[in-house]
Parts: C-alpha cells; structure tokens; sequence
C-alpha cells in the first residue's frame, strides 16, 4: 500500500497540486474575507485536475495489473486524497494564524479563522470525501458526477453554516464573539469535527471498496 501512496504523490499528482495549498491559503491573510473559499479550492481544483489526470494515465489499469489487491488500491487513493486535504488545512490554519494576529481589532462578518471554524471546514470535507469517494469508486473511472455531487453538498454545507453563523446570534457569538476566548469550546469544536472527518473517510472507504470490488475492469 505504501509503493502505491508513492506511485500516486509522485507520478500522479502534478507538483502544481502541492503548491496550490501554499498559494491558495495566502488567501486567508485577506482581512474579513469568506474563508471557507480556501479549501473548497481544494474540491474545485485539485480533485478535478488530479483525477482527470488519473483517467489520462490510464492509471486504473496500469494499477490493476500490478500484485496489489483492489482494497490497497481504494486504501492508497483515499490516503493520497486525505494528505492532499490535510496539507490545504494546516497550511491555510498557518495562514490563519497569521491573519488574527495581523488584524486584532477587526470585525469579522463572516466566521474568523479561530480554531472552531476549522472544526467546521473538516465536516465540509469530511461531507465531501463521503460522497466523492463512495460515488467515484462505482465505476473507477468516471469522476465528473461524483465531483459535481460532492463539491455541491461541500459548498452548501459551507453556505448553510455561514448564513446561520450570520442570522444565528448564539452561533455569531461562538465563532466571532465571546466564544472564541473559550478555548475549551474552541479546541472541543475543532476535535468534534475532526472525528466527523475521520469517521465519514473511514465509511466512504469501506463503500468504495465494496463497490470497487464489484468493477468489472477490461
């Protein structure tokens, strides 16, 4: 499983994909900005791009015909993808850092890059990787329906939380209020969504890899 993680970051995934998450959380030092843009570059770009790739390669077939198992195969993608995610995160997380430390006295419309708003961009992709995954892996080969599915219920889960965090004063006031100097909250809401995140991959896995097993491959 590991030759095949390998394989992936460095023949099938373009060097471009691992500078992306560098220039597009420089995003976050944009003062106020809507911040949940800054992964949601990572569904609309990267997975696309990078599975378009995939289908170019014919790396499905060059895949199966190496002595790995299809489950190792599901196992290696769905890593390559988390690792592709995770780098957006933390890079954008540093980024965030910066930008509360730069601008102190700003007022947030939108939710502020404290801990608990990255608690809610790991369920926004932990939606998306369960229904991309589980979708794509129907087939193996056929990425434009389970991405348009995918980034669809990511962007409005992101929407849907951000209108509320507007309209909502409770949840005004966790993100961008007295909340965030709560640091329990924060740190329990950040946790919270990282064990969605793992919980909802672990289950897009386990379909996708009962799906898979079910492809015919000519």
């Amino acid at each position: 499983m590991y030759n095949l993680v390998m394989k992936d970051l460095k023949l099938g995934v373009n060097p471009w994909f691992f500078a992306l998450p560098l220039l597009m959380g420089a995003l976050m030092l944009v003062p106020g900005w809507l911040y949940f843009l800054v992964p949601l570059y990572f569904c609309w770009i990267t997975i696309p791009n990078m599975f378009a790739g995939f289908r170019t390669q014919n790396d499905l077939m060059f895949t199966t015909m190496m002595p790995v198992t299809k489950k190792d195969i599901v196992k290696a993608r769905v890593t390559v993808i988390v690792i592709l995610e995770l780098l957006h995160l933390v890079l954008a997380m540093i980024y965030g850092m910066i930008t509360i430390r730069l601008y102190p006295n700003l007022t947030y419309y939108f939710f502020a890059p404290h801990m608990g708003f990255w608690g809610l961009c790991f369920v926004m992709l932990a939606i998306f990787n369960v229904i991309f995954i589980s979708m794509y892996y129907k087939t193996a080969y056929k990425y434009g329906g389970a991405a348009a599915a995918s980034i669809t219920a990511a962007m409005l889960f992101a929407g849907v939380a951000q209108w509320l965090g507007i309209q909502n004063s409770f949840i005004s006031d966790t993100f961008n209020g007295s909340g965030v100097d709560n640091t329990a909250l924060q740190i329990s809401i950040l946790i919270a969504g990282i064990v969605i995140f793992i919980a909802f991959t672990m289950i897009a896995y386990r379909i996708a890899v009962q799906r898979f097993l079910k492809v015919e491959i000519l």
